[in-house]
């Protein structure tokens, strides 16, 4: 059995997916850039999750999103269900999209946590060596100035959906301020200086080893079915809290590992028969599939 998903309303998260095989399956045209601002604003929409940034690099994505509701396992399911639907139906291919298992979900405990993961989604192609500034990546991506700029109406992608069907002709895609800069009035700029800095540094990394960049060109000219020659990493960590504040994240982490205790007693006892057991705060797939009871937060 895996370890169950702690989903509480109003968290802040990193979220990614890889393609399967590390393939080039979200390799950026016009048509898969539609698809995935589509998908991702027909997720938002039905779900309420917030959406504050994007970035599609040729196989893997990275998403910035604050889930309202506590509803962030739907936004995902539907999310990746239609890219990997949408993408294949145009690649006339029906093998698996994405690699196995599920995707990424980090959560931010803090604004310098938030801040720190904005930089590192708006520079994944730059730390990849395919451009040299993020402004220069075909792949779907917002601007930093999009998260307080108006809506953008994404139309629907002929293809896999029905004309008929019940998903919209068009869907509007607004980005937001996360919540922990809702009050603060220079946070983008100070945004905007943290990812120059980041890009000079990764930059300057490349040039001292004469690595050249790819170009978005070329990256253009990649096969979908390709993938990276370098070594795929192993037995990483899959870390579900980043905080660079140490006490902050030792505080997240000992409430996920109370959570993950309170769970498996309650989960036992459920199986044992109690079915008027009480589950903790952060309980999901046991509230939706049976109806459990769940403490209050």
């Amino acid at each position: 059995m895996s370890a169950p998903r702690f989903i509480a309303p109003g968290v802040t998260y990193l979220l990614s997916r890889r393609c399967f095989g590390r393939q080039f399956l979200l390799r950026p045209s016009r048509k898969v850039n539609q698809i995935f601002e589509f998908c991702l604003a027909v997720a938002a929409a039905k779900t309420g999750c917030e959406v504050h940034t994007y970035c599609m690099m040729s196989n893997h994505y990275h998403l910035v999103v604050t889930d309202v509701n506590g509803t962030i396992p739907i936004f995902m399911h539907w999310f990746n269900e239609y890219v990997a639907k949408c993408v294949n139906r145009e690649m006339g291919r029906w093998e698996y999209f994405w690699a196995p298992g599920s995707y990424s979900q980090v959560s931010l405990p803090d604004g310098e946590d938030v801040l720190d993961k904005l930089v590192y989604t708006y520079t994944n192609p730059v730390s990849a060596c395919l451009v040299r500034s993020f402004t220069l990546w075909p792949g779907a991506r917002n601007t930093v100035d999009a998260m307080a700029g108006p809506a953008r109406v994404i139309d629907r992608p002929k293809g896999f959906f029905r004309p008929d069907g019940p998903v919209p002709a068009s869907q509007t895609l607004k980005l937001t301020v996360p919540p922990a800069f809702r009050d603060q009035s220079n946070w983008l700029r100070d945004l905007e200086a943290r990812i120059a800095a980041r890009e000079i540094e990764l930059r300057t990394a490349f040039d001292n080893k004469h690595q050249r960049f790819l170009g978005a060109r070329r990256a253009l000219a990649q096969s979908p079915t390709a993938r990276p020659r370098s070594r795929e990493p192993r037995r990483n960590l899959n870390p579900r809290v980043a905080g660079r504040d140490k006490w902050r994240r030792v505080q997240s982490l000992q409430r996920l590992k109370q959570f993950l205790l309170d769970y498996r007693t309650a989960w036992r006892r459920f199986v044992d028969g109690n079915r008027s057991v009480t589950f903790p705060f952060g309980t999901y797939a046991m509230r939706v599939q049976f109806g459990v009871t769940c403490s209050g937060p």
